[in-house]
């Protein structure tokens, strides 16, 4: 499980739903969709420190940033290790915010020709990140 730690910027909801914006280092934004508002989770304040935590599988990793796209969640990086498997590996990437570990096909890795100390992006869709207190 990855982790990164923040506090919460903004919080905006309607119904059950929040979407609420925390600040990592470095002045980056994570946005995450919870099933939670302010009335629900006492947390949910603008000041609140975090924890932002998604899982390996969760991150998307790409090499540049031509198209537009709908992941709100993207944070520069470098490859750091990767650990090769037949089917999937598990690439380490070093952010200004914390260390992200990303789990994706060896057939991706060869496509993207992904190797150490290469720049890429590391995205996670705002869905599939979960916030506890820090």
């Amino acid at each position: 499980m990855n982790s990164l730690k923040g506090h919460i910027k903004e919080v905006h909801f309607s119904g059950s739903l929040s979407l609420v914006t925390v600040e990592l280092s470095d002045k980056i934004l994570f946005k995450a969709i919870l099933i939670e508002t302010p009335k629900t989770a006492s947390y949910l304040v603008v000041g609140q420190a975090v924890k932002v935590l998604f899982k390996e599988t969760e991150v998307i990793v790409g090499k540049d940033m031509k198209h537009f796209i709908s992941l709100q969640n993207r944070i520069r990086g470098v490859i750091m290790r990767i650990e090769r498997g037949v089917l999937l590996c598990n690439i380490h990437i070093q952010t200004p915010a914390g260390d992200i570990s990303s789990i994706i096909t060896t057939n991706a890795v060869d496509e993207l020709q992904l190797k150490e100390e290469l720049s890429v992006w590391a995205m996670v869709k705002t869905n599939e990140i979960m916030l506890s207190e820090s």
